[in-house]
């Protein structure tokens, strides 16, 4: 058993809290804030054991780990931060915003030997665990193409979430660039396919709202790019696209995430509210199995802590195609998220901490859920010129990390 420390106490903490609270493999769990009163709230809430005054004094104590929930663009060093000060690290998406951050990250977990895992929600999407089930039996045959779309409007609920984390600022913040929030898209895509990008070419399309979000003048990232399409080769051969779009006409509240696979011998593909596994002899309509059955009504109180445009996405439990017998059985009746991929990334990182092994989405593999997006901005940003992604190699054999 493990003691936590919960960084940023914003709607997202909520939600795995609650989780952890419920975990017979977490301990005392405390939170921290920029404002206290939230920190405060949180522990409130959920019962925490209480709070702390700030990140440092979370890692100058005895807390054997920290979760890492603040603004996006923050999350790198804050890691780097508590790897070199002995804590296991759980961060929420993305991993980090530059090459050397994640370069940083990557050599402290390979020195320290603690656990990193980032929280990457489409790596448990029902699609992906259907399509990574789907290759593991060769059914694709050659996998050659792949496609992944995280369509979020800002309509909603992104402008509820910036003003909330954001405050007076929030339009220069909820100008964060599409492709530097990569993972939703990238993760679903690799987290079945076991390959990586090794270049890309994108597109962005500059924002015309003109609401002053997306406007380079007040962007704090320098950002008028709202909606962003990149074509990615992958080794071994083929390619995969993702689209990060902010203004498009969509259900997001029902699916955010989307994903389609192409091979020789078949093929998966996934709408907002359908899903077809097809190969040369036919169809087969494969959308119950990847539905994700309700746990929680979208005005349960436990969910009370977010915007009503992200409830419904809260609310959902597992679908048939996940693997329920692997997780505690005081998760049985408690809030799940994102297609329910939230209590399989609870699990996995108490898992990965308990057992000293790696977990899913570890350093390695986050960076190439990361690096790609990274890249593709620089791309977007010179008119689509193809340029290189660095490869920072596999995760090291399974086993303890400082074996």
């Amino acid at each position: 058993m493990f003691s936590l420390g919960i960084v940023g106490a914003g709607q997202f903490a909520g939600s795995f809290a609650k989780l952890w609270r419920l975990h017979p493999g977490v301990g005392d769990i405390v939170a921290t804030d920029l404002l206290p009163e939230r920190a405060a709230r949180l522990a409130a809430d959920y019962d925490l054991a209480g709070t702390l005054p700030s990140y440092e004094a979370m890692l100058d104590s005895d807390i054997d780990a920290v979760a890492i929930f603040t603004q996006r663009w923050t999350h790198g060093s804050l890691a780097v931060q508590a790897l070199r000060t002995g804590k296991h690290v759980y961060s929420a998406v993305p991993m980090a915003v530059s090459e050397q951050e994640i370069a940083a990250i990557i050599e402290a977990v390979r020195e320290t030997g603690l656990t990193y895992m980032m929280g990457e929600t489409s790596h448990y999407n029902p699609a992906t665990v259907y399509a990574r089930e789907q290759v593991a039996k060769g059914a694709f045959g050659r996998l050659f193409h792949a496609e992944g779309d995280y369509i979020h409007d800002m309509d909603l609920g992104f402008y509820e979430a910036y003003q909330y984390s954001g405050g007076e600022n929030w339009k220069a913040t909820a100008s964060y660039p599409p492709l530097l929030y990569p993972t939703h898209s990238i993760g679903g895509v690799l987290g079945a396919w076991q390959t990586h990008a090794t270049s890309v070419s994108a597109i962005g399309v500059v924002d015309d709202r003109k609401d002053g979000v997306f406007d380079r003048e007040l962007s704090q990232f320098d950002n008028d790019i709202s909606n962003a399409t990149a074509l990615f080769e992958v080794a071994d051969g083929g390619s995969f696209r993702i689209n990060e779009f902010r203004r498009v006409g969509y259900p997001s509240h029902i699916r955010e995430s989307r994903f389609r696979f192409f091979g020789t011998e078949g093929s998966f593909e996934q709408l907002a509210t359908v899903s077809l596994w097809q190969d040369k002899k036919g169809v087969e309509d494969v959308t119950d199995h990847l539905h994700p059955r309700p746990t929680l009504a979208p005005d349960d109180p436990s969910l009370a802590h977010l915007a009503p445009a992200l409830r419904d996405a809260f609310a959902s439990g597992t679908a048939p195609v996940h693997d329920r017998s692997r997780l505690p059985h005081q998760f049985a009746h408690a809030p799940n998220g994102h297609e329910g991929s939230h209590q399989f990334l609870a699990d996995d990182f108490v898992t990965a901490v308990t057992t000293g092994t790696l977990p899913p989405v570890n350093a390695w593999t986050a960076a190439r859920y990361t690096l790609p997006g990274i890249v593709a901005h620089q791309s977007a940003l010179h008119g689509g010129n193809r340029l290189e992604i660095p490869n920072f190699g596999n995760a090291p054999g399974a086993g303890r990390l400082d074996d």
